[in-house]
């Protein structure tokens, strides 16, 4: 099992974050210290906009984004790192899995030769903590949204990404499926040491799964901290 680095350490600097969007800019300056943080707020509120520029999907008007030592954003000094270089993982709602790929090749993808990677990133290992491999020879057009949702983890485990960016990964499932895969989520943070951005609007999951919670209004930053106060100071003030 491994340990969420310490709160001191800086895992993501979101720093003059400016980027334009239809009603409002997403206009953020913040630090993130541990390993799961949920990105939390209603629809509208820019979070997956905050994921895609993260990734290196939008172009901001100013960004300095930095991901442990590395710069991968600065706006000020021309350095903009090519999304497929960031070696961020992005789990999208769609899950972006390819139909006519079977389970193994639409995990294997994922794999990049050369890639720096511990026997923690192996398909056998991904696979066994995901519980996919009686799923490998399936395709992936026959899978219920558990299975898939398992399969598009295993895949963005599989590029050792030093960063893994999950929107809403549990939005398109009911209940009972949610409540299959919220224990899968649960042993990622356990078992992988890569950070993680949660994208949600679902206090449980926060609760469940984030050390860290930035909650967002019109793409400014509202509240950020330790989930349980955020959540508990949301229902008191619900109920006032």
């Amino acid at each position: 099992m491994h340990h969420p680095p310490s709160k001191l350490e800086m895992i993501l600097r979101l720093k003059s974050i400016v980027l334009p969007l239809a009603r409002f800019n997403l206009d953020l300056d913040i630090e993130l210290t541990r390993q799961v943080t949920a990105i939390f707020g209603p629809s509208g509120a820019g979070k997956t906009s905050l994921l895609d520029l993260i990734a290196g999907l939008r172009q901001p008007q100013s960004a300095l984004i930095q991901l442990g030592e590395t710069v991968l954003t600065d706006t000020s000094r021309r350095i903009e790192v090519p999304s497929r270089s960031r070696r961020i993982s992005y789990v999208p709602q769609d899950l972006a899995l390819f139909p006519h790929l079977s389970v193994r090749r639409n995990v294997l993808y994922g794999h990049k030769p050369g890639v720096e990677s511990s026997p923690l990133f192996s398909l056998e290992y991904v696979a066994r903590v995901l519980e996919i491999e009686p799923l490998m020879h399936r395709d992936v057009g026959n899978l219920s949204g558990g299975e898939k949702q398992r399969v598009a983890l295993a895949r963005a485990l599989l590029s050792s990404p030093r960063l893994l960016l999950l929107d809403e990964p549990l939005a398109g499932l009911d209940a009972r499926l949610k409540g299959q895969i919220l224990p899968f989520l649960q042993r990622l943070r356990e078992e992988f040491p890569t950070p993680m951005l949660y994208v949600t609007h679902n206090a449980g999951e926060v609760s469940a799964l984030c050390d860290e919670m930035v909650m967002l209004e019109e793409g400014r930053v509202n509240k950020c901290g330790a989930p349980g106060e955020l959540l508990d100071q949301g229902s008191e003030d619900n109920s006032v």
